[in-house]
């Protein structure tokens, strides 16, 4: 079982494969966090120490006992205003302005299966593949009842954690009345001993992700997003980690929010040398008025343990995405190869060139086309039009169902870009709805890319919008839609919500309403996440959209360190990836179009240039790139992903995808510095069957797996920049001759 509760003690157990978690009712009512790590046996409650300590209050119930105090115990939910004065998860205010909350123990609930979350996406499983426990705490006097959602996933070695928030109306002196939510964190992990480093992933628009590593230290480290949106300069993953662990060894823990809003995560080590860390949603322009009777559902975060490093760590959240986070169609489908219009043209192109360019994607084995920004409304530049969802058929020379039947009759599927949270002022659809779009009265708005965002907090705004939409993508056999988010969210205020502080939070939920409902709708679309590229990538866009825009860089060599930063959290089958001209248009660089295709084989794989300015070299080059792709790609898809390198650190980035049974193993290289007198890198390989013989399919080599695993192989020393290597190993047969 998954999930086993202990009378005598008080205790709650949830065990997965290589972990376990317990936490205790005390006997003052509170909900007390014991231990999260590696399994080991019995009651964990003997870590906790008691003693009279300066300045840490003590609880009315306990009497004259000074030992105890909230200020130094581990706790499950933390809450502002019972006697802790380290970060919490949680505060409240009633509407006299009061701020605090007394949560204690009530009642427990196990049942087969996985909770799910109103309005929210979460992690799904079936019954024989996850359990689901219910806790509730209740503050009496003000008639609040906080539920701690816990789902357990044994086989990925996966909980998850969320809360739900119940105003029963019946406040202090039995008269209901608002409450108010000024602080929601879904999770919060108490550690009294132990000494972590904090790993986040921070950057900016074209340079996501980057990885970074420091010690934890007295005091609170934050990271997050006042963005609106995950954003690019932080992502909503973070991990702690032992100082020693590597990737291959120590103990790590991971925590991910399911959510594509502002955000907060908090790592904090207080006086006592104890840590806690937190995740949840962003405090500034949050304060959600809950009436009587009504129930506040915060978003989920997925924790994860591994006792034998970050690779592990980073497998089994891979796993919990790509199993139980991602759905649909093409949830285990290889993804089609696409060539997408916007570096091919931007927004200079008709029908004609993008039939063009369809013909040239047929002849080198391209299965999609992707039509960029610029073919509705009067959308010939970033300035005007967004909003106004019409095709503009003078532009591509007849309907939009007459250019996809000439496109497929070619033998390539078709798909659109669409941006529909946002709007131009220069736009019939701002000129008859100003007040759809957030703006403040009375102040001019901040405007970015020359676009304004939408409410999606109102129905009406989504409902509106999603028509247009379903409008366009009935007009044909469309089988891709890139949905795109070009800002950050600045002016918030709806003309239609009485109180501002829930319009950031109930924006996201218009948002995944209008996603829910494209994905009914239309279940063989497949929907690509992006915002600027990585602006949005978190496991709340998975939900809907199974890849997401990796990054708005197709850089090969800034590539390989945003996805080395995103492979800490997610799945390369989630990240869209695309080999691209040269120069680089983001950064000037040259490439070959082999290092630029290895690098975009850690990804979903695609063409991001113009087909028609290739030479006939370069196309057979395309040719075989995309052969070597499909002949590779269940074994990148579905197989188990190591990091071999550091690309911040060393002069080689280097990945890995290993098959389940260890019968192949694929091994990408990019190397990323080149000097004279070139020393000889070596990549050691990961995972391998070490009392087995591998074959390299090119060379024809032949090594054992322990050397492979052990001392690694040399790579070439040759002249040229940027080189980049592909090395297929397959298992040789018991008893095999080489």
């Amino acid at each position: 079982m998954g999930i086993t509760f202990d009378e005598k003690n008080k205790t709650f157990t949830l065990h997965t494969k290589s972990a376990m978690y317990q936490m205790q009712v005390d006997k003052y009512g509170f909900l007390l966090h014991l231990y999260y790590g590696k399994k080991v046996q019995g009651c964990m409650d003997y870590l906790l120490t008691y003693y009279d300590r300066g300045f840490s209050g003590n609880p009315y119930d306990a009497g004259n006992d000074r030992t105890y105090s909230m200020d130094a115990l581990p706790q499950e939910f933390p809450c502002a205003g019972n006697g802790d004065y380290r970060t919490p998860a949680l505060i409240l205010k009633n509407r006299a302005g009061t701020y605090g909350c007394d949560l204690r123990y009530k009642r427990y609930q196990i049942s087969r299966g996985k909770y799910g979350l109103k309005g929210l996406p979460a992690v799904y499983a079936g019954e024989d593949e996850a359990e689901t426990l219910k806790i509730e705490l209740e503050d009496q006097n003000q008639g609040i009842a906080v539920t701690l959602l816990y789902g357990v996933l044994p086989e990925p070695d996966i909980i998850t954690r969320s809360v739900v928030i119940c105003n029963h109306g019946c406040g202090e002196n039995g008269v209901p009345e608002t409450i108010f939510l000024e602080k929601v964190q879904s999770a919060c992990l108490d550690f009294v001993t132990g000494n972590y480093d904090f790993i986040s992933f921070y950057g900016r628009h074209a340079m996501e992700r980057n990885f970074q590593r420091v010690p934890v230290a007295h005091g609170s480290q934050m990271i997050g997003s006042r963005r609106g949106t995950s954003s690019h300069q932080y992502n909503p993953m973070m991990i702690l980690a032992d100082k020693e662990a590597t990737e291959d060894s120590g103990n790590c823990y991971a925590m991910s929010f399911v959510y594509s809003g502002g955000f907060q995560g908090e790592v904090e080590k207080d006086q006592y040398n104890q840590t806690r860390a937190v995740l949840g949603l962003q405090g500034e322009q949050f304060s959600y008025p809950l009436e009587p009777g009504e129930v506040f559902y915060a978003p989920e975060v997925i924790l994860t343990y591994s006792g034998s490093g970050l690779n592990r760590l980073s497998q089994n959240l891979h796993t919990c995405i790509r199993k139980h986070i991602c759905r649909g169609k093409y949830r285990d489908a290889v993804r089609p190869v696409l060539v997408n219009s916007w570096e091919a043209a931007y927004f200079d192109f008709n029908g004609d060139t993008i039939c063009e360019l369809a013909k040239h994607a047929a002849d080198v084995g391209i299965e999609l086309l992707v039509m960029d920004d610029g073919w509705f409304g009067s959308r010939d530049d970033d300035n005007r039009g967004l909003g106004d969802w019409k095709v503009n058929e003078d532009k591509l020379g007849g309907t939009l169902g007459e250019l996809i039947g000439k496109i497929n009759a070619l033998g390539v599927k078709f798909g659109i870009w669409i941006e529909p949270e946002m709007v131009n002022e220069d736009s019939e659809l701002y000129r008859t709805h100003p007040d759809w779009a957030f703006t403040v009265p009375g102040r001019k708005p901040q405007r970015s890319r020359n676009q304004l965002v939408l409410d999606f907090s109102r129905k009406e705004v989504v409902d509106a919008v999603y028509g247009q939409i379903c409008g366009i993508l009935d007009q044909g056999n469309i089988e891709y839609v890139k949905w795109d988010m070009n800002r950050s969210i600045a002016d918030v205020y709806s003309a239609a919500a009485e109180n501002q502080g829930k319009v950031m939070y109930d924006y996201i939920l218009g948002l995944y309403d209008f996603l829910e409902r494209l994905s009914t709708r239309y279940p063989d679309i497949l929907i690509e996440g992006c915002s600027g590229g990585g602006g949005r990538f978190d496991a709340g866009m998975l939900y809907y959209t199974p890849q997401i825009w990796c990054s708005d860089n197709t850089d090969a060599i800034d590539r390989v360190r945003i996805q080395y930063g995103t492979s800490f959290g997610y799945p390369v089958s989630a990240v869209g990836s695309h080999v691209s001209a040269c120069p680089n248009h983001q950064t000037g660089r040259h490439t070959s179009m082999k290092t630029r295709a290895v690098t975009a084989m850690a990804g979903t794989f695609g063409y991001e240039l113009d087909l028609c300015r290739l030479t006939e070299t370069e196309k057979e080059e395309v040719r075989e790139q995309i052969k070597d792709y499909h002949k590779y790609a269940e074994l990148i898809q579905n197989g188990t992903y190591y990091r071999l390198s550091n690309p911040f650190e060393e002069e080689a980035g280097a990945w890995e995808f290993l098959a389940e049974d260890k019968g192949e193993v694929l091994v990408n290289v990019v190397m990323l510095a080149k000097h004279g007198n070139m020393t000889v890198n070596y990549v050691r390989l990961r995972g391998l069957d070490e009392g087995a013989m591998y074959k390299d399919e090119n060379s024809g080599a032949v090594y054992s797996g322990s050397a492979l695993t052990e001392a690694g192989m040399p790579l070439p020393v040759e002249l040229g920049e940027y080189l980049a290597y592909q090395i297929h190993l397959v298992r040789e047969e018991a008893g095999h001759d080489s």
